[in-house]
């Protein structure tokens, strides 16, 4: 069967494509082996690099590097939703005011590199300043309670992490945002404008749950760069998993040097096991939502 894109291959071409392939399958494995090889001669898959992962601290350590992962993303990811809301309905409004700040505040955080934000951020007084009146009003006002959000997030190093990756990704969820907002038909606007609805109403209940159905998968996909994007907060010192990992080699010397390769290969798994269970979330987010719309059957007509 023939396409419209390409040519169908013929016997020679499917026989030369087979061959490619071979050949690129084989040259992937053997500098696999190289590597692994040129790895074992340094001593990097020794019993002693991978003693320290035995210790209960070690063990202790790297859990609540995870979980400081996992708190930045959780805050990252619920501001960066709310403030791709916020300037995608900036960008799709009517007036001016509001779509020509949006378009400027999407295109500038979109532009500048997220680790220049996030050190920048470290770095100023009115951050530090703003955080530190806040755990210290925490600590007076709410008592125990206060104390235990104090603790746990009044930290400026949290923060600076926390809104440089709001900024940039919330700008990114606004155009995908948007971009499924125009994907929106037309008619079912002027059919709620019909109704009697106004353009907060319309936008809020038929363009926006519209808009994030048919880019659920892009708004996804956006959230894993989300959780990826924490691992920068080892520049500003913030002790999540990947700054975890890094204390922990440069810290335990063996007889054969230092366990880069070892924590590596235990830090990657974790990142990689908590971005599949995202994509695994979206996955069944997604099943739920077409057995939803799938759910209402029209019944056979009865016989007169």
């Amino acid at each position: 069967m023939s396409s419209v894109l390409f040519d169908t291959p013929g016997p020679r071409a499917r026989r030369r494509h087979a061959l490619i392939g071979v050949l690129a399958v084989l040259g992937i494995a053997a500098l696999a082996g190289y590597v692994i090889v040129r790895l074992r001669d340094a001593g990097q898959f020794t019993p002693a690099m991978w003693e320290a992962f035995a210790y209960e601290g070690v063990q202790r350590r790297i859990l609540i590097g995870a979980l400081e992962t996992l708190k930045a993303f959780s805050l990252a990811v619920v501001l960066s939703l709310l403030l791709g809301v916020l300037l995608a309905c900036g960008r799709l409004s009517e007036h001016r005011l509001l779509r020509w700040p949006a378009t400027a505040l999407v295109e500038f955080f979109r532009a500048m590199p997220l680790l220049i934000m996030i050190f920048a951020l470290y770095n100023t007084g009115w951050l530090r300043s703003c955080v530190t009146t806040a755990g210290r009003f925490l600590r007076t006002e709410l008592g125990r309670t206060g104390n235990w959000l104090a603790d746990n997030f009044a930290s400026p190093t949290l923060w600076a992490l926390v809104i440089g990756i709001t900024l940039y990704n919330g700008s990114v969820q606004a155009e995908i945002l948007r971009a499924g907002a125009l994907a929106v038909p037309r008619g079912q606007r002027e059919a709620a404008y019909a109704l009697g609805l106004r353009k907060t109403q319309v936008m809020l209940t038929v363009v926006l749950p519209q808009a994030v159905r048919s880019m659920l998968p892009a708004i996804v996909s956006q959230i894993v760069v989300t959780l990826k994007d924490t691992s920068l907060g080892f520049i500003i010192t913030y002790e999540e998993l990947l700054y975890a990992g890094k204390l922990l080699a440069q810290n335990t010397a063996t007889p054969s040097g230092y366990p880069y390769i070892p924590v590596l290969l235990v830090v990657g798994p974790m990142y990689i096991g908590m971005c599949l269970a995202l994509s695994a979330c979206a996955k069944w987010l997604a099943r739920r939502g077409r057995r939803r719309r799938n759910g209402i059957r029209i019944g056979p007509v009865p016989r007169p």
